[in-house]
C-alpha cells in the first residue's frame, strides 16, 4: 500500500528556525560591517536600479511566505525549505548591494540606505517569528501586520534622497532636523500663550483640590528668562532653515572635501533638535534657573560650532556669510541676556 505523504506541521517550521539564525547573521554583518571600495568604477544610477530591484524582490518573497503560512493544506518541508532558500537569497542580494555603496559616496548617505537596509531584514526576520508562534492553520492578525511591515519597509527605497550623491542625503537630514526643531518652537510658544499655568490641560482634576501649587506657574523673572531662551530656539530654526537653503543651492558632491564637508555639517546638524528639546523641558515650571542656564549654553555652543562649519564649507559663498554673520550675533546676544538673568545662581 503506497504511503499518503502527510505534512509534517513540526518539521516544516525548522527550516524557518534556521532561516531566522541566518538572517540575524546578516543584519549583524550589515549593522558592524563596512561597504567595500568596490572594483569598479561607481554608478550611482545603477547602485539605485539594484537597490529597488532587491527591495521589490524581498517584498514579494514576503508575501510568498506568508500565505503559505495563512490556512491549508500546510506547506511540505520541501516546500517550506525552497521558500525559505528564496527568501535568504532575496536578504543577501539586499545585503549585496548596500556593500556596493563606496564610503567615498559620503556617511549621510551610507547611513540612509543602511537603515533602510536593517529595517527590511529586521521586517522579515519580525515576520518569521510570528509565523513560528502562530497557530498553522490560521492567518493571524499579528502575521498580516508583521508582513505589511516588510512591505513598507520595502517600499522605502523610494523615498531615499537620490540627488546629486551625498548632498540629497545631507538636505534630507537637515529638513528632518528642521522639523523636530520647529514642533518644540511651536509648542514652547503655545505653552507661554496660554496664559499662567502651563499644565492646565492635564492637572484640571477635582482631586487635586484648590489649585495654588507654585510649580505650576512661571513667575515674571521665569517669564522674562524664557524670553530669551524663546530667542535662541528661534535662532536654532532659523540656522537651520538657511543651512538647508544653502545646501541645496550650493552643496556639491564633486571631491572628497566637498562630501566630507556635507557630512559634517550634518553631524553637527543632528545636534541641534536634541539641544532643543532639553532646553524646552528645563524651561517648564518650576523652573530650575541654573539648569535652564547650563542648557541654553550647551545648545548656543552647538548653534556656534554649525555656523562656523557652514562658514567654512564650500556652500557658503561670500554672498551667504552675512546671515551667518547675523545668526552668530542673535545667539551671542540671547546668550549673554540669559548669563545676566541668571547670575545670582551662580
Amino acid at each position: 500500500r503506497s504511503a499518503v505523504p502527510v505534512p509534517a506541521p513540526m518539521e516544516a517550521r525548522e527550516p524557518l528556525r534556521e532561516l531566522r539564525g541566518s538572517l540575524r547573521a546578516v543584519l549583524n554583518r550589515i549593522r558592524e560591517g563596512e561597504p567595500g571600495q568596490g572594483r569598479d568604477p561607481f554608478e550611482l544610477s545603477r547602485f539605485w536600479d539594484a537597490l529597488g530591484q532587491a527591495f521589490k524582490v524581498t517584498s514579494q518573497e514576503a508575501t510568498k511566505l506568508s500565505l503559505a503560512f495563512s490556512g491549508s493544506p500546510l506547506t511540505s518541508a520541501e516546500d517550506c525549505q525552497k521558500l525559505g532558500e528564496d527568501v535568504q537569497n532575496a536578504i543577501l542580494a539586499v545585503a549585496t548591494v548596500y556593500y556596493w555603496l563606496p564610503k567615498g559616496q559620503g556617511t549621510t548617505l551610507r547611513k540612509m540606505v543602511r537603515d533602510a537596509t536593517t529595517e527590511v531584514v529586521e521586517g522579515m526576520i519580525q515576520l518569521i517569528e510570528t509565523i513560528l508562534s502562530s497557530p498553522l492553520e490560521s492567518l493571524s492578525q499579528e502575521q498580516l501586520i508583521s508582513t505589511a511591515g516588510v512591505w513598507e519597509a520595502c517600499e522605502q527605497v523610494s523615498s531615499l534622497p537620490r540627488g546629486e550623491y551625498n548632498q540629497a542625503a545631507v538636505a534630507s537630514a537637515l529638513a528632518a532636523c528642521l522639523g523636530v526643531v520647529k514642533d518644540a518652537v511651536k509648542e514652547m510658544e503655545q505653552a507661554l500663550v496660554e496664559g499662567q499655568d502651563p499644565y492646565s490641560d492635564i492637572l484640571e482634576d477635582e482631586e487635586l483640590g484648590f489649585r495654588g501649587n507654585r510649580d505650576t506657574y512661571w513667575s515674571e523673572a521665569d517669564r522674562r528668562l524664557l524670553s530669551s531662551c524663546m530667542g535662541l530656539m528661534k535662532a536654532s530654526k532659523a540656522c537651520l532653515k538657511k543651512i538647508l537653503g544653502v545646501v541645496k543651492a550650493y552643496g556639491k558632491a564633486d571631491s572628497a572635501e566637498q562630501i566630507t564637508q556635507l557630512d559634517d555639517l550634518a553631524d553637527i546638524a543632528h545636534q541641534i533638535s536634541p539641544s532643543v528639546d532639553e532646553l524646552a523641558l528645563s524651561m517648564y515650571p518650576p523652573v530650575n534657573q541654573l539648569a535652564v542656564r547650563l542648557n541654553a549654553a550647551k545648545l548656543a555652543s552647538v548653534l556656534k560650532k554649525v555656523l562656523e562649519i557652514t562658514k567654512a564649507s564650500h556652500v557658503c559663498p561670500p554672498p551667504e556669510e552675512g546671515w551667518v554673520q547675523f545668526l552668530t550675533g542673535a545667539v551671542d546676544h540671547n546668550m549673554n541676556k540669559i548669563k545676566n538673568l541668571t547670575q545670582g545662581q551662580l
